[in-house]
This record gives structure tokens, C-alpha cells and sequence, in this order.
């Protein structure tokens, strides 16, 4: 009988080390010396227009997000509306065509497409709260002030090409 029990006994305690090991497995994984993939977001090129407009290409170059820059909304002032397209959109836009609005108490301004593009969803933030844009005009993070996500096709992605980078830029509103 006493057989029995210390079997039983040991059935019993082989569950709860099965448990153990596992996560003295994962600490010793955690403290290793190496370095772990993330998956954050892998940005190629952030390019400008001379409408003050900037679009952020991803790296395969077919989507991108398009928002207006830091010195169009310092120019702007406090935005106080901003009209947006609907998303999405069904047909491509062509570069330079309106495709949203931005209203301050300054002015009203059209944001106009820096390359041939597919809105796929617009930020909804910016009808809520519309100043988003003067707090982090070129966030293009959920929160942030940029205005819409696009599909970009060959034509668009050779247009992204054309456009000023963050150095021309610079140089062209100093001017």
C-alpha cells in the first residue's frame, strides 16, 4: 500500500514540474545576449511639396501617409476644421487634386494629393479634434496629425522621386 501512495505522490508532483520548467526555459531565453526582431514599421523616405504637403512611402513603395508639415501649420494657426474624403476611396487621385481641407481662423487651405495615390482610410481624430494637426502636424502614428493612408501605384512611386527631401525643404522655406 505504501507503493500505491508514493506512485500516486509521484504522478502528482510531475504535472507541477512540467510547469516549472518551461518558465525557468523563458527566463533563461529572456536574460540571453541576444537581440530580438521587432516589428515596428520600416519608413523609406519622407518627401515634400512645395504645397507643404508630405508624404511618407513605406519601404515595398505601395502605401504611404500623407499629411500637411510643421510650417504649414505654424502658418495656418489654429485649425478649427478639417474636411476630410471619404475612405475608402474607389478610384485613384492624381497628383495635385484636392483631396481634403484644412480651416484655421487664419485662412482655409486645400491638402492636395503629392502623388497619384488611393485613399484607404483617413484619420478620423482630425474631425474630433481638429487642432491634432497644430500639436504634431508630422506624426504619422495613430494620434497624430497626419491626414490619410493611400495605395500607391508605379506612377505614384516615380512621383515620390520628384519631391523635395527633408534637406530641399528646409532650404526652400528659408528662402
Amino acid at each position: 500500500m505504501a507503493s500505491i501512495v508514493c506512485s500516486s505522490l509521484r504522478a502528482a508532483a510531475r504535472p507541477a514540474m512540467r510547469l516549472a520548467a518551461p518558465r525557468a526555459a523563458t527566463v533563461a531565453a529572456a536574460a540571453s545576449p541576444f537581440r530580438r526582431f521587432t516589428t515596428s514599421r520600416m519608413s523609406l523616405i519622407r518627401k515634400y511639396t512645395k504645397d507643404h504637403e508630405w508624404v511618407d512611402l513605406s519601404a515595398d513603395r505601395k502605401t504611404g501617409v500623407i499629411g500637411i508639415s510643421t510650417y504649414a501649420a505654424e502658418q495656418l494657426g489654429d485649425v478649427v476644421y478639417v474636411e476630410l474624403p471619404e475612405a475608402p476611396a474607389s478610384d485613384f487621385v492624381d497628383q495635385g487634386d484636392a483631396i481634403g481641407a484644412v480651416e484655421s481662423v487664419k485662412s482655409a487651405s486645400d491638402i492636395n494629393a503629392p502623388v497619384r495615390c488611393k485613399v484607404v482610410a483617413a484619420n478620423q481624430l482630425l474631425e474630433e479634434k481638429p487642432a491634432t494637426i497644430n500639436q504634431v502636424p508630422e506624426d504619422d502614428a495613430n494620434g497624430g496629425g497626419w491626414i490619410v493612408r493611400v495605395e500607391v501605384d508605379e506612377e505614384g512611386a516615380k512621383q515620390v522621386d520628384e519631391l523635395m527631401d527633408a534637406e530641399a525643404y528646409k532650404a526652400f522655406i528659408e528662402e
